[in-house]
């Protein structure tokens, strides 16, 4: 779907931003005299990693890349220490927007929303030891592309990052759509109330991808819950304050949470318990386990990437997520959990209804 033919010739050139370029010009790289790597350095001098990084003082924001298009960004690289990653929040803006089209914080969109490391071996995003962030979502632009990173936190946050990408008349496509990326989160979830992971999106796009950071705040089972998909007027009315049904039904229904990420019965192997898995769509690459002292509940990353199976809309979309575990009678049991969602779309327009920034104490993992 996103993919060229690799032995396809095209009328592009490849740039790459990064602190030893930081405007992505040609032959501008390496060629800073001070940065973080100055000190190591001061033998070598100019063209010896001289400047492989950038400090985040707490409440800044640095211009990660601004790029002028049309282009494409096709791979961002990305680290900095865990401590950062519920801390950081990335935007991007596309074509000279107000408002950012990707608002979330650094480690979910990277599928880290704990704050520790996970292997996530798929398509789109690799994480690797330790903390090394990959992003293979393709971000096409027509006119300009800037993404910023802003810290929220109380210390100077160091990253390193590049960000590939390609400029010329094909580069960005005459189809394409623009993508956004959005965080919410419940904590708690309140009583018999759906996880809203989009909300009245509208324009013609398709979704893509699923990023759930979820904590378990009681015993037994908690993923019951179905992932629903309104498409193109499906909501009808507004939906009630409490989350019911009286807004209209679903196009898209699922059957279970684990279901959705393309597991089964629970993700429980007999003798083994909750068991992990990656691979190129989707996956459970998280399983955090309490350890009888300080961790009190079970932690889990769960993705799935709609590559091969895009949602399309071509009016509006809303998503949202339940979360049930069991109760006596073998009756359902709405739950109160933390759930942190990250929505991958692309759409036809750079900007969209979004919810609220975020502050450092909704970001925080506790």
């Amino acid at each position: 779907m996103f993919r060229t033919d690799v032995a396809a010739l095209r009328s592009v050139a490849t740039r790459s931003i990064s602190p030893e370029n930081f405007t992505g010009r040609k032959g501008g790289g390496g060629r800073a005299v001070e940065g973080t790597g100055a000190g190591p350095a001061r033998d070598l001098g100019q063209g010896w990693k001289v400047s492989p990084s950038v400090e985040i003082p707490a409440g800044a924001t640095f211009d990660l890349a601004q790029i002028e298009g049309p282009g494409r960004i096709t791979h961002v690289w990305l680290t900095t220490h865990t401590d950062h990653w519920r801390s950081l929040l990335l935007r991007a803006f596309w074509d000279g927007a107000s408002e950012p089209a990707v608002e979330v914080p650094v480690g979910d969109f990277f599928g880290q929303g704990w704050g520790e490391f996970a292997q996530l071996s798929s398509s789109m995003v690799a994480v690797n030891p330790q903390g090394g962030f990959n992003s293979y979502w393709p971000m096409p632009f027509r006119e300009a592309a800037h993404l910023t990173v802003e810290n929220l936190g109380t210390e100077t946050a160091v990253v390193y990052y590049q960000v590939t990408y390609e400029t010329g008349t094909g580069a960005a496509g005459d189809d394409a759509g623009y993508l956004h990326a959005q965080w919410r989160r419940s904590n708690p979830l309140p009583d018999a109330v759906t996880h809203p992971i989009l909300t009245g999106v509208e324009g013609h796009g398709h979704y893509v991808g699923t990023y759930l950071a979820w904590g378990v705040n009681s015993s037994g089972w908690w993923g019951e819950g179905e992932m629903k998909f309104y498409l193109d007027g499906d909501l009808g009315t507004e939906r009630g304050a409490d989350g019911g049904e009286d807004g209209g039904f679903p196009t898209i229904c699922g059957t279970g949470t684990e279901d959705y990420f393309g597991g089964a019965w629970n993700f429980d192997v007999p003798g083994a318990g909750y068991t992990a898995f990656t691979t190129p769509y989707l996956g459970l690459h998280q399983v955090l386990r309490p350890d009888g002292l300080y961790r009190s509940q079970q932690r889990f990353g769960m993705y799935r990437w709609h590559v091969a199976d895009p949602i399309h809309f071509a009016e509006d979309l809303s998503v949202e997520v339940q979360a049930l575990g069991w109760r006596s009678g073998h009756r359902y049991l709405p739950l109160h959990d933390d759930i942190a969602s990250t929505a991958f779309f692309y759409l036809d327009r750079p900007t969209a209804q979004r919810p609220e920034t975020p502050g450092a104490d909704a970001l925080e993992v506790l």
